[in-house]
């Protein structure tokens, strides 16, 4: 196991930016992923208002009000949720596109590697799952959150379409964030500061959301430091991204919480947090935005340190 404080070869050859520039580069290259995105999610929002019998007739007698209420419930409704999912599709094409043409990094370097991706993936899944029930235990052990039995919403065809939807959503961040960001400014810095780095802007990403607070940040900052870390240690972008995904995946679509602010679509439990424990379950955030998570991402941290010490002292007593 190699020391997650000394980077890959090919990401030390000292032709990084500053981190100012790194930045602007970064935002640079987000604006062109956001064009890309709209190239899927523009023609699918059309499809979907013309469709609507409703919407067109609206239109037709120029009652601009009520229009605009029928787009507001076409851009919440499961369907839409989806094509903006699979829309992330285009993050991870060019980003790649970005790294090999314009950076000359491998595949390799932004942690596509071919050994073992299968079983990775798969851990990658089962810890994204247990890492987030754990979440959830802390919830409902502390009485902030409570299940009220299977929900009515629950489908089986979408819940399999949301799961492959966050398979690609969840990958397109983590190729976003740790493939590109954290290893364009290894190229420059040490590793803890572009770990540093690259969580917080993956934080900021999140600026927008409905209901962000000060902890949300905190936990997502956090999420983006234990997901650097788990990509150095592994080897590899298939168990963070498979991680995230599953994370991501089972907040609204299992257990029927926000995710991170975003509204509950489909899901298998009926799930409801309790006002008065905002703190621990995160309140119109979701459990992203409380304590709950914010312990459940720290003891990750300090186990991952903690095993990272132990196999680096392990290499110092060998002869």
């Amino acid at each position: 196991m190699k020391d997650f404080f000394e980077a890959p070869k090919e990401l030390r050859k000292g032709e990084g930016w500053n981190l100012l520039v790194e930045f602007l580069v970064f935002v640079l290259v987000f604006v062109v992923v956001s064009f890309g995105e709209m190239i899927i999610l523009l023609p699918g929002q059309m499809l979907m208002l013309y469709g609507n019998d409703a919407y067109t007739e609206a239109a037709a007698a120029a009652d601009l009000t009520k229009a605009m209420e029928i787009v507001m419930e076409v851009m919440s409704s499961n369907g839409y949720m989806l094509l903006m999912l699979f829309a992330n599709f285009m993050m991870i094409v060019i980003v790649l596109l970005f790294c090999g043409l314009l950076q000359k990094r491998s595949m390799e370097s932004v942690g596509f590697v071919r050994e073992n991706a299968g079983r990775e993936y798969l851990l990658g899944a089962g810890c994204g799952f247990l890492m987030f029930s754990a979440a959830v235990v802390i919830c409902v052990v502390t009485g902030t959150l409570r299940f009220e039995g299977i929900s009515a919403s629950a489908n089986a065809g979408l819940l399999v379409l949301f799961l492959a939807g966050y398979l690609v959503q969840g990958m397109a961040e983590e190729v976003l964030c740790r493939g590109y960001l954290l290893g364009s400014a290894a190229r420059r810095y040490s590793l803890p500061v572009a770990i540093l780095f690259n969580s917080v802007v993956f934080a900021l990403l999140h600026s927008f959301n409905a209901g962000l607070s000060a902890l949300a940040l905190l936990n997502l900052t956090l999420f983006g430091i234990f997901a650097s870390i788990c990509y150095l240690r592994r080897g590899n972008l298939w168990f963070v991204g498979a991680m995230h995904s599953l994370w991501n995946f089972v907040q609204g679509n299992v257990y029927g919480v926000q995710v991170s602010g975003m509204s509950k679509t489909v899901s298998v439990l009926d799930s409801v947090s309790t006002a008065e424990g905002s703190l621990i379950n995160g309140g119109a955030f979701g459990l992203e935005g409380g304590l709950g998570v914010t312990f459940v991402y720290a003891a990750g941290i300090a186990v991952l340190i903690f095993l990272q010490a132990r196999d680096n002292k392990s290499r110092a007593v060998q002869p």
